[in-house]
């Protein structure tokens, strides 16, 4: 081979080797083409996903937004009924405490005047009295009277006391304290030394009888007015009829003391 040969052959082999590193670069030239490409398709895909996503995101986010306050103003409104419900309660107790209040001064009101009528009624209504052991009914102005004589009575006053006990007898006649007024109209009458009269206030007031218990104080009372007046003999009889009848009375043991000193 000559010299010229082997130069243009050398020249050749160098010219393939370019031609296949140039045609390697453009296959790898092409291949990295064809990957970004890929990959841009990938992002592209991946970004439109998220976007689709973060709108169903933001959709949620609107609609639980949407609910929440919706759920808010429900609650707000429901708090408001609550609210008022309690007023109404509370408006209702309040009602009916005033009313329970009204309720009860009306029954004190009934009660204080029913109190009041029956107490002005028993004025007006006999009603049961007891006077020196003796029980009866009596009327309001027939105690009253009778009272007020013995008042008299207290005061030591027995001039007075003998016209109001007159005065009450002769207008209640047929009263319960009659055989009372008559012992004591007898004593004003003794102590005024009115023997005659006080002897008949004593024998009226043992005539009636009726185990009253100033019988045997009466007997001994007519006995002190018959001594005054003279009538021993009249007295010492009254006396022993005191001892019969009553002998276990205080009377009868001033009877004993009374005969002793007349014998």
């Amino acid at each position: 081979m000559s010299h010229q040969s082997f130069s243009s052959w050398r020249l050749a082999a160098r010219m393939m080797v370019v031609l296949v590193a140039l045609c390697g670069s453009l296959g790898s030239a092409q291949a990295g083409l064809f990957d970004d490409e890929e990959a841009r398709k990938a992002i592209l895909d991946l970004r439109q996903k998220l976007q689709e996503s973060q709108q169903k995101i933001d959709d949620v986010s609107r609609r639980a937004a949407d609910d929440n306050s919706q759920l808010q103003r429900g609650l707000l409104d429901l708090q408001n009924q609550l609210d008022a419900t309690r007023a109404e309660l509370a408006k209702m107790r309040g009602q009916e405490e005033q009313m329970a209040r009204e309720l009860s001064e009306v029954q004190r009101q009934q009660k204080d005047a029913s109190l009041g009528l029956d107490e002005r009624l028993r004025k007006f209504e006999p009603s049961r009295v007891s006077v020196d052991g003796k029980e009866f009914m009596a009327e309001p102005a027939e105690k009253r009277d009778f009272d007020a004589a013995m008042a008299v009575f207290r005061k030591g006053d027995f001039a007075a006391s003998q016209l109001v006990f007159v005065d009450f007898l002769n207008r209640y006649p047929k009263t319960g304290y009659r055989q009372s007024a008559l012992f004591w109209l007898g004593n004003a009458q003794y102590a005024t030394r009115d023997y005659k009269d006080g002897l008949g206030s004593f024998r009226a007031l043992v005539a009636i009888g009726n185990d009253h218990m100033r019988l045997p104080e009466a007997v001994l009372a007519i006995a002190n007015c018959q001594l005054e007046l003279k009538d021993t003999k009249g007295a010492r009889k009254t006396l022993e009829e005191l001892l019969v009848n009553y002998p276990s009375s205080e009377a009868a043991q001033a009877a004993k003391d009374r005969l002793a000193r007349l014998r």
